[in-house]
């Protein structure tokens, strides 16, 4: 695997070899004082974040570094992007100062596949780290295994995804990933926030969250990506919470089980309730952690684990 770029192309054996990566790297760094192994030394890593972003750019740095990377960020209002530069202009330049892995976050769908294109005849990796609406798959990983840790296997299990799938690369980088690893996923939203040709998509549809509750393993909820709207979409955050906002009455519909995700940032008492993200089914900081570790895990597949095989 050279570069990761969407769930799309993950076939199951390359998604669970991942995920089981990560639980070894998990258990390598129990217990440890300094949480650092050896793996990467010599590698150097840089993220390229054109979006603000807290969870997925701290994560993919904290995982170059346990691992003995070198990790440089560069942001687009501190380097030449803010004098014009072309991303192409500006991936060339990284690769020729030395990245072995460029992690890239961009407002443009597709922008991790073309910066992947300009790279193809070099040794640089190219991970998407969010592409517009289109996808997020280290997110999607990181809520497979904190499913995983959960529920044990994803086969046969119930999600339900809920909420602004329109806007959301991670609902579909999840539903990419979890039907691939044998759930039934589930999109509830209403129809102004979902997508285009959704009916093909290999999920059921429902635009009413009470009724889906009863036989869900886990609900995934969605922020309401408000930066994105030009228009309409509902009539206000105090109906989109009564409509479709997990809260405490909500949360007790669900099997004692079930599994409460959110990629975050979390907009508290719109698309969830406090109670709930601070319950025990919630396992928001859970993703965090695994986020890590499932980083990590793609980093050791795309630059180690070739030598160390070879």
């Amino acid at each position: 695997m050279k570069h990761l770029l969407s769930t799309d192309g993950l076939d199951r054996d390359q998604a669970i070899a991942i995920l089981d990566t990560a639980d070894r790297l998990k258990q390598a760094l129990l217990g440890r004082e300094v949480r650092k192994l050896p793996t990467l030394r010599g590698r150097t890593v840089i993220t390229m974040f054109y979006e603000n972003s807290t969870r997925t750019r701290v994560s993919f740095e904290i995982a170059g570094k346990w691992m003995s990377a070198d990790v440089i960020n560069v942001s687009s209002s501190g380097s030449s992007v803010s004098k014009g530069e072309s991303l192409r202009d500006t991936a060339l330049t990284l690769q020729a100062a030395g990245a072995d892995c460029v992690i890239v976050r961009h407002p443009a769908s597709g922008a991790a596949h073309r910066l992947a294109g300009w790279l193809k005849h070099t040794n640089t990796s190219v991970v998407n780290a969010g592409d517009g609406m289109h996808e997020h798959p280290t997110q999607a990983l990181l809520d497979a295994a904190t499913l995983r840790d959960r529920l044990g296997s994803l086969d046969g299990r119930r999600v339900a995804i809920v909420g602004d799938v329109l806007h959301s690369r991670v609902a579909r980088s999840n539903v990419h990933l979890l039907t691939t690893l044998g759930a039934e996923v589930t999109l509830v939203a209403p129809p102004t926030l979902l997508p285009t040709g959704v009916e093909k998509w290999p999920v059921t549809v429902s635009h009413e969250i009470d009724s889906e509750l009863a036989s869900q393993d886990a609900v995934m909820l969605l922020r309401v990506q408000a930066e994105r709207m030009t228009g309409g979409f509902f009539p206000s955050s105090r109906e989109y919470s009564i409509a479709y906002g997990l809260n405490e009455r909500r949360l007790k519909l669900l099997p004692e089980h079930a599994v409460v995700l959110h990629p975050g940032p979390m907009l508290r008492g719109m698309e969830i309730a406090s109670v709930v993200a601070d319950s025990p089914q919630a396992a928001i900081t859970e993703q965090v952690r695994n986020g890590v570790h499932v980083r990590m895990a793609v980093l050791y597949h795309l630059l180690a684990h070739e030598e160390e095989t070879s």
